[in-house]
């Protein structure tokens, strides 16, 4: 009776602030639900060793390649600000650039001044006049020259030479030494080498991205996968922009493994290695048998899996709020934990054993009933 009075008399005990029933009790308006759930559709899935090598590991999604071959060089053509030389030949003396005199020149050629290909894409030749240089190939601007010389010169030939590059360059920014704008190679020049020339990566391989954009379009693919990966190395291509980034990825532990928040200290950490970070399985308080694994999982896994496409997504994306369960009950389930990998954002969530539950409750009771015990003793000392 002493107990229950106790109990009774809880809300006069000092506190923190004020408890959940008077926050509820004085509110002007309440919005609340009885519902079991928040109302957010997910999929529960238990681990298994035949559904793993469907589920997305970080980093290798199916939106992770640049999707191009890496075997093609792209072909490099003149444009505004190159500077280039035209050179022109002739078959014989007396003809149109070349004397009759004899001894006044070393050959039957004529090197023209070097000059810059303007803004409007063309340059200016002797007797040729103007010719659109941009967005041709030094050998079509050599065969159009010639075209226009025909009849006025003997025979001539015509060759173009780059004296400097200026239009044929990709841009690397982002977590490089030195970021700029560098020449792109005729003989062709790929990702990894324009990241050397702006001095490398500043950031370590696990936790960066390269996001190449060509033409307006932008794909983002791990430095670690095109390091590994040598068909993701591919070419770089003029007006490329090349963005190096790095972003420290985290996932989140909560339940009788502890909580916390852990960076990842590698390209790829498994469960194993996630429930070793934080206590592991404490024998005195989790549940091996019900450990959850929290994921917005790509809506193309479901599909793998055969399970529902239909299931809502948020936020318009193609992402399913989704339940990993692993039980480490059984004997090899350590096995299936180290080909499951964490992703980032995940949240490990490991559950109470029920003995555990049973052990809080008979906690509340000792100590209520010692509180009782020691007040009995207390009055029958006051008493005598």
């Amino acid at each position: 009776m002493i107990a229950l009075q106790l109990i009774a008399g809880c809300a006069a005990m000092p506190g923190n602030g004020p408890d959940s029933s008077s926050v509820i009790k004085n509110a002007e308006v309440t919005s609340r639900t009885v519902d079991p759930t928040l109302g957010y559709d997910y999929a529960l899935i238990d681990l298994s060793r035949d559904n793993i090598p469907f589920i997305a590991s970080d980093g290798d999604g199916s939106n992770s390649t640049f999707g191009i071959a890496s075997d093609v060089i792209p072909e490099i053509r003149l444009g505004v600000g190159d500077i280039i030389q035209l050179t022109v030949f002739e078959s014989e003396a007396g003809g149109l650039f070349i004397p009759r005199e004899a001894g006044v020149r070393p050959g039957n050629f004529v090197s023209l001044p070097a000059q810059e290909i303007g803004r409007n894409g063309k340059i200016t030749v002797p007797y040729a006049g103007e010719l659109t240089a941009a967005g041709q190939t030094p050998e079509t601007l050599e065969a159009n020259v010639e075209l226009r010389l025909a009849g006025l010169a003997i025979e001539p030939q015509v060759t173009v030479t780059i004296e400097e590059r200026n239009y044929a360059r990709a841009t690397v920014i982002g977590s490089v030494e030195n970021p700029g704008r560098y020449v792109v190679g005729a003989g062709g020049e790929r990702i990894l080498d324009f990241i050397g020339k702006a001095g490398g990566a500043t950031s370590d391989a696990f936790s960066t991205d390269v996001t190449l954009t060509r033409a307006g379009v932008s794909v983002t693919v791990p430095y670690e996968l095109i390091t590994r990966n040598p068909s993701e190395n591919i070419y770089v291509a003029p007006g490329d922009t090349i963005n190096v980034t790095s972003e420290i990825k985290f996932f989140y532990i909560f339940g009788a493994s502890g909580v916390g928040e852990y960076s990842f200290n590698a390209a790829d950490i498994d469960l194993r290695t996630a429930l070793s970070l934080a206590t592991g399985l404490n024998d005195g308080v989790a549940d091996p048998s019900q450990v959850f694994i929290y994921r917005l999982e790509d809506r193309d896994v479901h599909v793998a899996l055969g399970l529902n496409p239909a299931l809502p997504t948020g936020d318009g994306d193609d992402l399913v709020p989704t339940i990993y369960r692993a039980d480490f009950r059984k004997p090899d389930s350590f096995f299936m934990a180290a080909d499951f990998e964490i992703e980032d954002g995940d949240m490990v969530y490991v559950t109470n054993a029920r003995a555990v539950e049973v052990g809080k409750f008979f906690n509340v009771i000792r100590t209520v009933t010692g509180n009782s015990v020691a007040i009995e003793s207390d009055v029958d000392t006051l008493s005598q």
